[in-house]
Formats: C-alpha cells, structure tokens, sequence
C-alpha cells in the first residue's frame, strides 16, 4: 500500500498509471463517491497489485484465493477474518504469498534480498531441502515480509445496526471492542446499556468485548459520581458484583474503567478501587483496563489529570488507553485533535512510569469544523475525515498539511461570508501516529470512536501491522 498526495493536475486515471492499480481499487479502497472530483492535499491510499486487494461487490473468499494461488484458510488466517463468508466491499485483503518464477542465474539469497524475506522463510514456504539448488522457470511462494504484532482497541457510541454493520466491517482489524459505556448509580448499580447487536458482531469476528463503565450522570463526568463510589467500600463491592454478573451473563472478556474528572483527594482511593477490580476479576479470568487523561507529567495540574496516576496504573491494571486526543475539542481554539507534538509529549513521560507493553495510544477517528475568528463560548462541529474532504472539494479549497502537527487542515468561507477552519486526519497523519507505536514499542492503539467515515485509516493499520487476536 502506497499513500498518494494529490497534486495540481492529477487525475484518477493518471494516478492509477503511475502506480500500475486499477482505478476502482482506488475508488473502492477510499470510498470515492464520485471518482472525478479530486482535491489538491488529498491523501489516497493506493493497494499494491499482487500484494493487496480490495473487496467488490459480488467477491467471495474462495474467488480472491483462488486468483491469488492461496488456500481460503490462509487467506482468511493471514487477514483475521474468523468466518470465511464474511467479507465487505472495500475491505482490503493482504496477500500471505507472492509468487516469484526463478529466472537464470538467481539464488535464493538474492530473491529473499528483494522481497524482505529471510532464505529460512522462503524454503520453509516452498519445502525446500536444499537451498542452493532452484531451477529457472520454478515458481516460488514468497511470504509478505513480517509486521509487528499489536493489540487493537476500539470504543463504539453507536449500538443500533449500523453499529453492527461497522463492527462486522472492521472487526477482523481489532483485538478489543469496547461499547461505551455502563453508568453507575451511586449505589454501585450499573445502568444497561443495549449491546447485544455489537457483542454479536464482536463474537462473529473473533473480537474480545471490554465493559466499560464511566463516571458519568446526567450527560457528562460526574466528579460527585466517582466520589460516591471511590469513598465507600460497601458501594465498590456491590459495584464489581455487578459487574461480574453483567460480563458473565453478556460475554465480555475484560473491564474498562474510564473515570474522568476525578476529585484530586480521591486519587489513592482510585488506586485502591483498581487494585479491588483486579483482586476480584483477575481470578475470574477478566481483564482490568483504565482510559488516562494524556499527562506531560506526574505532577500536571487540572482536575482531568492529577487523580490519573501512571505510575500506579502501570503497576495495577492490565494496560491503560491513553486519550492522546481533543487537543482541538469543541469548545477550544481551532488545532489539530491529536497534534503528533504533543502525542510525543505524552509519551516520552508515559514510558517513564507504565511499562510501554501495556501502553494503548489513543487514536482519533475525527475532525472538527471551527468558526473563526475564534469566539470563546462557540463550538466546533464533528466531521469524519472523508466528510472533511467532502467540504473541502464542494468549498473549491485545497487541503494543507502542517508538518509540526502531523494533521491536515484547511480554511473556507460559507454562503454566509463567515470563515471556518477545519483539521481532521488523513492517511499521512495516522502513518505518523503508527509510525510513532513503533517507535516507542507500545502494546498497540486504542480508536475513539468507531463510526465516522476514515476510509484510509484500515489499510494504512492492516498495513503497518498484524493485530492480535485473544
């Protein structure tokens, strides 16, 4: 997989030639609604012929394998797709072979050279004996080059169909799923949440469902909430009680606890409720996960981080999601939602107090839609990244790319003269974002939230790593 930029001049045609990929695997791998309009700073994900292929209306597993010269249960191994007769339009498949016809004169040495591959694995592919002897004309089975093994975690609002649809569309790329989310009365009862259509996608592809439960009350975090519980012992069991019963009787796999706005005299009592959850779960087989406010250091300020203690966390709890994320909210300055800058920042003090191996980066699936000049008291509207591309080509503007951010934007004016400034995510700033999991060796990425229109960003994860399944 290739990411192209659009240039002045370029035409869907003219990009499919330069990189030898039929245009409707283009069209079809970023969902281009209408393949003429092309907008100069667009990113598009380009699929590598004979390495990927992207789903069409009318395939089936056992067709694409059988192109390729591939089993279905390798093609459906090598790709994480636990049912074989589930696979959607657009979804991009990766190739576990390539096949290579020795030409005079090669050596195995040289062919591993050039496709990234060791003679070890080409000869174990092929049941080769003897390495120094192939023959010109023979056709070898080349294995795609390794990728890193990550965990995947993603947060979902939507429980209806279209919910379902996404997590049976995208499920074969995660390793958790995490419906948000329980409430909790201050008595420790959990409030229902309607999850049985995304845990019955989530079963469907072998995808491990997370409960998660929050803090809030009456639409937002509730400060008071999290006292109610994290003050009183009694109310804690009760609580994790419930939330034995609720995973046992649904099929969840693991407790996400996502307490925000914390008071700062209840962060030990934080702690100790963690180290209850873990107490009562862990010998029943259940997974602990906290969501962390995105802290520069043990020591910042704000009622969103100081009851957020990493060092605590790191040493408690099975991993933690870091909300590295909402630089841009709603209700600030126009930014980019995750600059890579202050990602960085976060990280760099993370991996000093939690162990990078239970580290999930947090990664937005959004952008947002500011007025400008900015007016404390407006709020931005959310847009999908492919929405955000939409605006751009019906406003006539170009997209730009800040390179200390990572993070496209652009600028335009409405029907009605006023100004707006937009930053969203693209296929580049998510590569930044993968490339940044490698560079610190973390457990893997956590998406909030499942649902916006990202078209790039599964071919860009599928093809940066393989993702765990449990």
């Amino acid at each position: 997989m290739k990411i192209h930029v659009v240039r002045p001049g370029d035409t869907l045609w003219a990009i499919s030639q330069s990189y030898q990929t039929a245009m409707n695997q283009i069209i079809l791998a970023n969902e281009m609604d209408n393949p003429n309009v092309l907008v100069v700073g667009q990113s598009l994900v380009i699929p590598e012929t004979n390495r990927e292929y992207i789903v069409q209306q009318g395939d089936n597993l056992w067709g694409i394998a059988s192109r390729y010269g591939v089993s279905v249960q390798e093609l459906a191994g090598y790709n994480n797709i636990a049912d074989p007769s589930l696979i959607f339009v657009g979804q991009m498949l990766q190739m576990p072979f390539l096949s290579h016809t020795v030409r005079s004169g090669e050596t195995l040495w040289a062919i591993a050279q050039r496709y990234g591959v060791s003679i070890n694995q080409i000869t174990e592919a092929n049941s080769i004996s003897n390495p120094s002897l192939i023959y010109p004309g023979s056709v070898l089975r080349i294995p795609a080059p390794p990728k890193l093994l990550i965990e995947v975690n993603s947060y979902i609002t939507r429980m209806d169909e279209t919910g379902r649809r996404n997590v049976l569309s995208r499920g074969h790329l995660f390793t958790y799923l995490a419906p948000f989310s329980y409430k909790m009365g201050e008595d420790g009862s959990l409030l229902n949440l309607q999850d049985t259509n995304v845990l019955q996608a989530a079963n469907m592809t072998n995808t491990s469902p997370l409960l998660t439960i929050t803090n809030e009350a009456e639409g937002t975090f509730s400060s008071d909430r999290a006292a109610a519980i994290l003050r009183n012992p009694d109310v804690q069991d009760t609580l994790l009680s419930n939330i034995l019963a609720k995973m046992k009787e649904k099929g969840y796999t693991g407790l996400n606890i996502d307490f925000e706005y914390v008071y700062p005299e209840d962060r030990e009592n934080y702690n100790n409720f963690l180290r209850k959850a873990v107490g009562r779960l862990h010998p029943e087989g259940y997974t602990v996960s906290t969501a962390l406010a995105p802290k520069q250091s043990a020591g910042q300020q704000g009622l969103l981080y100081e009851a957020h203690d990493y060092e605590a966390h790191g040493e408690i709890v099975d991993f933690v999601v870091i909300m590295t994320y909402e630089w841009g909210w709603s209700g600030g300055r126009p930014w980019a939602i995750a600059p890579i800058s202050e990602v960085r920042k976060v990280l760099d003090y993370a991996v000093t107090a939690i162990p990078r191996d239970k580290i999930l980066m947090g990664v937005p699936l959004y952008g947002r839609d500011w007025r400008i000049p900015w007016v404390q008291g407006t709020y931005a509207r959310t847009v999908s990244p492919k929405g955000a591309v939409d605006l751009a080509a019906q406003q006539g503007v170009n997209i730009q790319f800040d390179t200390t951010y990572q993070s496209p934007f652009f600028r335009y004016t409405d029907a009605d003269g006023q100004q707006h400034e937009v930053w969203f995510e693209d296929a580049r700033s998510v590569q930044a974002k993968y490339n940044t999991v490698k560079e610190y060796g973390l457990r893997g990425v956590s998406f909030w939230t499942l649902g916006p229109a990202f078209p790039q960003n599964w071919p860009v994860l599928h093809n940066n790593f393989r993702v765990r399944k449990l």
